[in-house]
């Protein structure tokens, strides 16, 4: 056993203890109903653990699963997809036709236990109109998707993510919104207000329609919704730079930056009323100039620096400790700051670790109030987990309780 400051690293052969009883969990998924689910038609799971791992091989549907838990959440789950990927997909269908595989309506349901009391959430897509807005229902009754960050905030960390540093900036954009909502569950609904405004004036532009007065109220609201969205985003940035400095880990210490024209006026201290004047003023100059720009969130870009250099000119491995850290860090702010920490999601990412690593991220992982999911497809990388966690076996679509703890141990 290996001693770093206040954080017990464990060699690789040695079992990591959940430093959080699951009783004392904070928030805890209890059970999940998955049907009709991408590769699903019907899976079960009760969760008796605060760590729970998924293992099988590639392409099973572990990362399924995985999204299924994110929609759980307001948005559009961990990949992203449009209205109509989630309904499940016949193997057999999609052979036999030449066009795509019929799509069918899908639900999830949940059981959670969180610091207010039992609740549940119901989501999916309606059965005669699969392809519209998903319905959610908590305790029962019909709600909206901002609803559920007031219950659940779900953080993850996918394969797909690994190119965050340099990919568009608006990737970046909607990784800092989506780690702001956790602690303001507004802040989803700026963002709309505001790219509705944007989209309106940009026709309005292209068309060479509208009047000043119409311009003029559009304009105030891309300044005064924007503002808040930067302001929610830099009180976030500057929150998980001070978590992270003070984490004790292995894993890079990050420094992130926003960067952006708006940035540099909320950077220089002014007050939010004297910098939305400051946005209508260039806004209104740019539109007489015949431009469609002006300054705002829509520009903002994240730049991660670790050791004096950015995530962006680092090694893919390093990018990696970089995404973990900063993960971590927002879970850690989150259990501090609201005592509900995330239902973390972490997706083969311990196969990307050595041995050291991989035992140090389970046992920071096992300190949090929350409970945190991994998957991969070598049940071995869990090892360290054996003793402690719930297993589970996915094959083709199904999901079995698997003793890992017997083979493991």
């Amino acid at each position: 056993m290996l001693l770093m400051g206040d954080v017990v690293l464990l060699t690789a052969t040695e079992a990591v203890s959940p430093l959080v009883p699951f009783s004392e969990t904070q928030v805890k998924l209890r059970r999940l109903l998955v049907d009709k689910f991408r590769n699903y038609t019907h899976a079960e799971l009760a969760c008796e653990a605060q760590s729970v791992v998924l293992t099988g091989p590639n392409g099973a549907g572990k990362t399924n699963m995985m999204e299924a838990l994110s929609m759980l959440a307001p948005g559009r789950g961990l990949r992203r997809a449009p209205r109509d990927a989630f309904g499940y997909r016949s193997p057999v269908a999609s052979q036999d036709s030449a066009g795509p595989a019929a799509i069918t309506p899908w639900a999830l349901f949940a059981e959670l236990e969180t610091p207010e009391g039992p609740v549940t959430i119901g989501t999916g897509a309606d059965a005669e109109s699969p392809e519209a807005s998903r319905i959610v229902r908590i305790q029962g009754a019909p709600s909206s998707q901002n609803a559920l960050a007031q219950h659940l905030s779900v953080s993850w960390l996918i394969p797909q993510m690994d190119g965050l540093f340099i990919g568009p900036a608006s990737a970046r954009r909607r990784f800092v919104d989506r780690l702001a909502i956790a602690f303001d569950d507004a802040h989803n609904g700026r963002i709309v207000r505001y790219e509705k405004a944007w989209r309106e004036r940009s026709r309005l532009l292209a068309d060479g329609t509208g009047d000043e007065s119409w311009f003029t109220g559009l304009e105030q609201i891309l300044a005064e919704t924007g503002v808040a969205i930067m302001a929610t985003r830099a009180a976030l940035i500057a929150d998980m730079n001070r978590q992270s400095a003070a984490m004790d880990t292995l894993f890079p210490k990050v420094n992130a930056l926003l960067q952006g024209e708006a940035h540099q006026l909320l950077d220089a201290g002014l007050p939010a009323i004297d910098i939305e004047d400051r946005i209508m003023h260039m806004a209104a100059n740019s539109r007489n100039a015949g431009n469609v720009s002006m300054p705002g969130p829509h520009e903002t870009d994240l730049v991660m620096m670790f050791s004096g250099r950015s995530a962006a000119e680092a090694s893919t491995g390093e990018q990696k400790a970089v995404m973990i850290s900063a993960i971590l860090a927002h879970a850690q702010l989150q259990d501090e700051r609201l005592g509900r920490p995330p239902l973390l999601l972490l997706d083969d990412v311990a196969a990307h670790l050595d041995e050291r690593r991989r035992t140090h991220l389970f046992t920071l992982c096992s300190a949090l109030r929350g409970q945190v999911w991994y998957s991969g497809a070598d049940e071995h990388a869990f090892a360290p987990l054996s003793q402690n966690a719930q297993f589970f076996h996915v094959q083709n679509g199904q999901v079995t309780p698997s003793d890992a703890s017997s083979r493991l141990g």
